[in-house]
């Protein structure tokens, strides 16, 4: 690899490591929050949330990564730009290639690298992330009972107990249950104890307030009650798997007995596909990148900055894709579509390279973008330091 070339994938590669890792940290953030309710919900340990949320980076980390290849590009290209080392590259004579293939080199290694996150550790992590929160749950009303304080086990059950006594003994048991709109039971018992299963209230010596929509009450008392809440523990610490969940292997030749592949199978070549196609996006958007920001630009030409450009482009392609996946059930031509997306976008791309065009906004919109930009900066209550 000659100097040149080394330079620039020197500086598109941190610069896209600058991108990269805010963008990552925003997202993974978004994501672990969702996941607290396994902390506050189940009594789990900060250690053990840690442990998740470990494992859902993984997750996000293929989704992000194309966008911040976009961004570090663009931005590497545009800042030469500023500096006119690309004019100086041009005005040397050097071959186009010289800022071609460094950026095609580090597009494709991570596409090589989402491919194999993709494939190989998003699967294995998605499932032990299920099994992780299947296994928080399967004894849920043990974790969950406090003495003295109403607990939500889910929407619309919430449980109270006055005293818990040794091993799995209650007493005081308090249980409102509304998950039913039309009916509300109130549940009031002396002693109880939670079942070996976990999923289980056994309340003794108590009574049940059962209110109807019309408001009428019935009182019922009882020597001994069963609650079940089994449909809280996740069917008792068995995972539930959806298609992005599996391995390569079982997409490809997937169990016709699996209860989940029965119920969709569509979903489940949507994802094989999906697996078979995704790794190429960031090739597609480091092509992107390249055309829109890949020549020198004069400064004096109105025009949108290129990085809003390619992320236009960039988001226009991943919108499509994700409509292709989601719609692969209605029509087969769907798939044909989640191919064409990427491929299409790459050999576009290349043609484009090789006749030394480029595409971006039509002079019209640069010039209401740049009058906008002016009109705002005109109203705003500072001036730059060089204007009266």
């Amino acid at each position: 690899m000659k100097i040149l070339e080394a330079y620039i994938l020197k500086r598109v590669f941190q610069m896209f490591l600058t991108a990269l890792l805010p963008v990552l940290g925003i997202v993974w953030t978004t994501q672990v929050l969702v996941r607290i309710n396994l902390v506050t919900d189940t009594g789990q340990s900060i250690g053990s949330f840690m442990t998740l949320a470990t494992l859902i980076l993984p997750t996000i980390l293929p989704i992000v990564l194309p966008f911040a290849l976009v961004i570090g590009i663009t931005q590497t290209l545009s800042t030469m730009n500023n500096d006119s080392e690309l004019t100086v590259v041009d005005a040397a004579g050097a071959s186009r290639s010289i800022l071609i293939r460094p950026i095609v080199a580090l597009s494709l290694a991570l596409s090589v690298f989402s491919f194999g996150v993709d494939n190989f550790v998003e699967p294995q992590v998605r499932r032990e992330v299920r099994q992780m929160i299947a296994s928080a749950y399967a004894d849920l009303l043990s974790s969950m009972v406090d003495e003295k304080s109403f607990r939500k086990l889910q929407d619309g059950v919430y449980v109270q107990v006055t005293t818990r006594g040794k091993g799995r003994s209650l007493e005081g048991l308090f249980v409102a249950d509304t998950r039913d709109p039309a009916v509300e039971m109130i549940y009031y018992s002396r002693r109880g104890a939670i079942d070996e299963s976990g999923t289980s209230l056994i309340m003794q010596d108590g009574e049940v307030h059962r209110k109807v929509a019309n408001g009428n009450v019935s009182i019922i008392r009882f020597d001994s009650y069963a609650f079940d809440l089994s449909d809280l523990s996740e069917q008792k610490g068995q995972a539930k798997l959806s298609a992005n969940d599996r391995d390569l292997a079982f997409l490809i030749n997937p169990d016709p007995e699996d209860p989940y592949y029965k119920k969709d199978p569509a979903e489940f070549r949507a994802e094989l596909h999906s697996r078979f196609i995704e790794w190429s996006f960031p090739l597609a958007y480091g092509m992107i990148a390249l055309v829109v920001a890949g020549r020198a630009r004069s400064q004096r030409q109105a025009r949108v900055h290129p990085m809003v450009t390619a992320m236009v482009a960039s988001f226009a392609a991943r919108w499509a894709s994700f409509y292709a996946a989601n719609s692969v059930g209605l029509s087969g031509a769907f798939v044909v579509m989640m191919y064409a997306v990427p491929l299409v976008t790459i050999v576009v791309c290349a043609c484009l390279l090789r006749r030394e065009r480029r595409f971006g906004f039509s002079s019209r919109i640069n010039g209401v973008v740049q009058s906008v930009s002016e009109q705002i900066a005109g109203r705003l209550p500072f001036r730059s330091a060089g204007s009266p």
